[in-house]
C-alpha cells in the first residue's frame, strides 16, 4: 500500500519552499556513491543541534564533577538520536510533510497550538544556549564584556541571510567546514590531555548511580536534552525534502537508506565531538581534584596551566564560536519550519529570525547583568533541561505517525524497530517524570 503523499494534496504548501526539490539526485541503478553524496548534507545540519553551546556546559559539569561516568549517558543519547533522526527522515521522504505538518493534519486545534508553543519554547531555549556560547566565545577570544557579547550575537541574523541567498548546498557546505573545525580542535586537546583509555571504556557502561545520584541524574537529563533535541526532528523531516529524488515505492525506499546513512555518519561526529568534551574535562580536571568546574569560562582559564599548552585554550575558544554559529543557522531554520508547519504563517526569515533571538537575548542580558559567569552558566544548563522536558512532545507524535499504517502504507515501521522506537519514548518520558519529581520534591 503506498503512503499519501503532499502530491494527492494540492493545496498544501511544501516545506521550506525555497528550497524544495531543489537539489538533484541522480536517478537509475549502479550509482550509489554518487547518490549518497547527493544526499550528504543533512544529516550534518542535524547533528550540528548535538554539539551546541549547550552540550559544552553540561559536558564540562559532568566530566569535571563525575569523571568519566557520564560517558555512558552521552553514548546511550546519541544512539536514541539516530534512531529518532531516522524515523523523521522517513516520515518527510515518505509522507512528503515535516512532523510539524504531520501533527497540524492529525490533531485538533488545541492541541497543535499546544505542541506549537512547547515547541517554540524548546526554539528559544536553544536560542539561548547558542546567545551565552557565542557571547563567552567573544569574550575569551577578544575581551568583549559578556552583555555587550550577548548583543552582538542579535546581528548574526545577517550571516544567516547571506547564506540562504546562495543556496542551500552552500549552506550545508558552511556547515560542515564548521563542523570540521570544531572536530580538529578537539582532536588536538585530546592528544594534549591523554585521557585513560581503560577510564574511557568503563565510562562507556552505565550505572545506577546515574539515577540514584540526583546532581548526576539532574546533569545526565541535561545531557539527554543537550543531545536529542526536540526541534532537529522537525528540523530533519523538512530539510530531507530539499532533495529531488525519484518518487516511486523504490525512490522512496532508497532515498530513506540514503538519508539514514547521512545522519548516522553525521551523529557519529557528534558523539566524538560530545564524548570529547566530558573526556577533557574528566581528564584534565576531575583527575586532578577540580571537581567543580562547570562553567566554560574557567575551563578556558585552567586548561593552558593544567596541560601545559598555550593554544589549549586558544582551540577551546575558537571550537565554542564555531559551534556558536552553526547551532544559529539551524534553531533559524527550524523555527521557520515550525511555524509553518504548525500554524502555516509564513513570516519573512529576517523578522522570524530577530523575533526568536530577542526572546533569548533579553534574559541572557538580564542574567548577565545581574549574576555574571556563574549565572550564565546555570542558564546555559538550564536551558538544557528545558529542552528535554519538551522532548516527549516531539518524541512521541514522530513515532506514532512512522507506526501508522494509513501514513506511512509500507513504510510503517517494522515490529523490532517499533518497539526500539517505543522503548526509547518510554524511556525519556520516565527520565523527564522522575526529574520532575525531585525538582518539586526539592
Amino acid at each position: 500500500m503506498a503512503p499519501p503523499t503532499s502530491a494527492d494534496a494540492p493545496d498544501r504548501r511544501p516545506s521550506l519552499p525555497g528550497s524544495f526539490r531543489t537539489i538533484p539526485v541522480p536517478a537509475g541503478a549502479g550509482q550509489f556513491w554518487r547518490k549518497l553524496g547527493a544526499f550528504a548534507g543533512p544529516g550534518y545540519l542535524v547533528a550540528v543541534g548535538y554539539m551546541d553551546p549547550g552540550n559544552w556546559a553540561t559536558d564540562i559539569a559532568g566530566g569535571s564533577a563525575f569523571g568519566y561516568t557520564l560517558l555512558s549517558v552521552i553514548l546511550l543519547s546519541n544512539i536514541m538520536a539516530m534512531v529518532l533522526q531516522s524515523l523523521s527522515a522517513k516520515l518527510g521522504i515518505v509522507t512528503g510533510l515535516d512532523l510539524a505538518q504531520a501533527c497540524r493534519e492529525h490533531y485538533p486545534a488545541p492541541v497543535r497550538w499546544l505542541l506549537w508553543l512547547l515547541c517554540e519554547l524548546a526554539i528559544i531555549a536553544c536560542d539561548l544556549a547558542e546567545v551565552i556560547g557565542t557571547a563567552i566565545a567573544l569574550q575569551l577570544l577578544f575581551g568583549i564584556p559578556l552583555v555587550w557579547g550577548v548583543c552582538i550575537t542579535a546581528v548574526d541574523v545577517m550571516l544567516i541571510l547571506l547564506l540562504q541567498q546562495y543556496g542551500f548546498r552552500k549552506l550545508e557546505a558552511f556547515i560542515v567546514a564548521l563542523l570540521l573545525v570544531i572536530a580538529g580542535c578537539f582532536a588536538v586537546e585530546l592528544f594534549l590531555a591523554k585521557p585513560s583509555l581503560s577510564a574511557i571504556a568503563g565510562g562507556l557502561i552505565p550505572t545506577t548511580e546515574i539515577v540514584t545520584n540526583p546532581a548526576m541524574l539532574y546533569l545526565a537529563i541535561g545531557i539527554l536534552g543537550a543531545t536529542v533535541m526536540p526541534h532537529n526532528l522537525y528540523l530533519h523531516s523538512s530539510i530531507v525534502q530539499t532533495r529531488s529524488f525519484e518518487r516511486t515505492p523504490e525512490g522512496r525506499r532508497e532515498a530513506v537508506k540514503l538519508a539514514t546513512i547521512d545522519s548516522s555518519v553525521a551523529l557519529m561526529l557528534a558523539l566524538f565531538i560530545n564524548g570529547s568534551i566530558l573526556i577533557l574535562a574528566a581528564a584534565t580536571f576531575h583527575t586532578a581534584g577540580r571537581t567543580d568546574v562547570a562553567e566554560i569560562q574557567d575551563a578556558y582559564q585552567l586548561l593552558t596551566p593544567m596541560l601545559g599548552a598555550g593554544a589549549a585554550s586558544i582551540l577551546f575558544a575558537v571550537a565554542l564560536l564555531a559551534s556558536g554559529q552553526n547551532s544559529t543557522i539551524t534553531g533559524t531554520l527550524a523555527g521557520q519550519i515550525v511555524m509553518e508547519g504548525f500554524l502555516d504563517i509564513r513570516l519573512p526569515a529576517w523578522l522570524r529570525r530577530i523575533v526568536t533571538r530577542l526572546l533569548a537575548i533579553i534574559p541572557a542580558v538580564v542574567v548577565a547583568s545581574l549574576y555574571g559567569d556563574s549565572g550564565t552558566a546555570q542558564l546555559l544548563i538550564g536551558s538544557q533541561v528545558v529542552l528535554s522536558l519538551q522532548l516527549p512532545f516531539a518524541v512521541y507524535p514522530l513515532v506514532r505517525f512512522t507506526c501508522a499504517r494509513d501514513k506511512m502504507g509500507d513504510f510503517a515501521n517494522r515490529p523490532a524497530l517499533a518497539v526500539a522506537a517505543w522503548t526509547i519514548c518510554a524511556a525519556v518520558i520516565v527520565l523527564n517524570s522522575v526529574l520532575l519529581y525531585q525538582v518539586v520534591t526539592g
